[in-house]
């Protein structure tokens, strides 16, 4: 191989780790910012937000998948948006995410400014009821955890919006009576999806649109 091509081949791969250098800084940088706030706020988290270990599940399924257009119904004070922008950070996509109390909202959007993720999350505050059924879509990830007894109309309403090999999971699953069992047994049924119930001792329902 000529000397000249190799050496052009040798300036051509400096020029691109220079260039990749500081995007990966910039990668590992929020990887910090992202863990310690979580760290640190480890066993603070109330008013309905997912433990530890389901929001850690639903950041991985992102990551795996490489899903970039996420929704999530009722963020809470911001615990799983938190998890799920990081790892939307990494595939280079965006969360909506929809809270329908004002107070609730309002801290949400404090602790993703704290955990360096706001840019990564578009936060609505919002009835859920009125808002699933407005959005355009496509999604490939949701994330439901408002209202169980709306678990099965909220899938509903956002199901064709759903890409096929996207993702519908749902929070409190092993809540069997009501509406997380309701929905539960309603998504199994359907020939198109496949569903398993991971996570902590609270559930989550994973179904993956064939």
């Amino acid at each position: 191989m000529p000397r000249r091509f190799l050496a052009q081949l040798g300036i051509s791969l400096a020029l691109l780790v220079a260039l990749a250098a500081p995007a990966a800084a910039e990668n590992a940088a929020l990887d910090r910012k992202v863990r310690s706030f979580l760290e640190s706020h480890r066993t603070s988290w109330r008013a309905m937000n997912v433990p530890w270990q389901d929001g850690e599940l639903l950041h991985d399924l992102i990551v795996k998948h490489r899903y970039t257009r996420a929704l999530e119904i009722g963020t809470s004070t911001g615990h799983s948006a938190i998890w799920m922008a990081w790892a939307l950070a990494k595939t280079g996509g965006k969360l909506v995410t929809i809270e329908i109390d004002p107070g609730r909202h309002a801290q949400a959007l404090k602790n993703f400014d704290e955990a360096g993720v706001a840019a990564y999350i578009d936060a609505r505050l919002a009835d859920a009821h009125e808002l699933v059924k407005q959005l355009p879509g496509p999604f490939d990830f949701v994330f439901s955890d408002a209202d169980k007894d709306w678990y099965t109309q909220y899938f509903k309403d956002v199901e064709p919006k759903l890409v096929a090999g996207g993702c519908f999971t749902a929070h409190n699953i092993a809540w069997r009576a009501g509406g997380p069992g309701a929905f539960l047994e309603y998504v199994q049924s359907l020939p198109n999806y496949a569903t398993t119930v991971e996570g902590s001792t609270e559930g989550v329902s994973v179904s993956f649109k064939r």
